[in-house]
This record gives C-alpha cells, structure tokens and sequence, in this order.
C-alpha cells in the first residue's frame, strides 16, 4: 500500500485493512433502533407494488416493480407527465385486497381532453405523445360535452 503514502487517510484505511480480517459483529441497540426507524419511516413513505397488466406499456411491463413514494402531492399537486397511482374506484369499500391503478397525467382540471383519429388533443392543441406503443384506434367527444 506504498502507493497510497501521499493520500490523506492512509494511516486510516491502513488500520481499516487490519479490521476487516476479523468476524463481522452484531449491531448493539443503537443499531437495531435506527433499522427499526428506517423501517417504519419506509413503510409510512413508500410503497413496492407489481405491474398486473400492460395498459401502461412500453414504459413499464407486465411485472415491473415500482417503487411509490407517498409524500409528494401532499405538498404539490400531480403536473402533466406524471405517472401517478391511486386505488380501483369501482372496487368495493368492504374487500381486503385492494387493486392498484397506474395511470399518467394528460391534463388538468379544466382542461378540454379529446380524442380523434387516434391523436390527443388537449384544449384543441394535439399532443406528441412519444411513450405510447400504438395509437389509440378509438374516438372520444370532448371533456365539455360531458359537463
């Protein structure tokens, strides 16, 4: 370790070589109290879920693994873009399993939302949707005759 004379730390990394012989040791409970603290932060925080279907492909896949943080909107709201996830409004109140839907943000409240010959149109402007895989072979009437 000649080579590493001219660097700062070398006395420590030195002593550090000499340590990382022995048998790993146990975390005293200083250590299992910040694991417990992470944990329950992660779980307040964040959410890990599965993709079950392809209604968001190319992006993400049938099986993905997302990891869903939870703090975000409660401080701003969702921007165009986004990619965001919320539970199933047609599932019932009463079930245990609760399914997950993962949808991208088109447009904002108020905004006029349109779909025709196969391109979005958002306030009469189209829009260049890179990330689809096909486009939509379906027509909708605008978002202002629904109100």
């Amino acid at each position: 370790m000649s080579f590493l004379r001219p660097f700062m730390l070398y006395s420590t990394l030195r002593w550090m070589t000499c340590l990382s012989w022995g048998f790993p040791r146990w975390p005293g409970f200083d250590g299992l109290l910040r694991c417990l603290v992470v944990l329950i932060l992660w779980s307040m925080y964040l959410e890990i879920h599965f993709i079950p279907s392809s209604s968001m492909y190319p992006t993400l896949r049938i099986g993905d693994r997302i990891l869903v943080e939870k703090v975000s909107y409660y401080i701003r709201n969702p921007s165009i873009d986004d990619i965001i996830t919320f539970r199933d409004p047609t599932q019932q109140s009463g079930r245990r399993e609760e399914n997950l839907v993962v949808k991208r943000v088109v447009a904002k409240a108020g905004d006029m939302v349109e779909v025709c010959e196969g391109c979005l149109y958002v306030n009469g402007v189209a829009q260049d949707e890179r990330f689809l895989a096909e486009r939509p072979t379906y027509t909708t009437k605008s978002t202002d005759d629904w109100v």
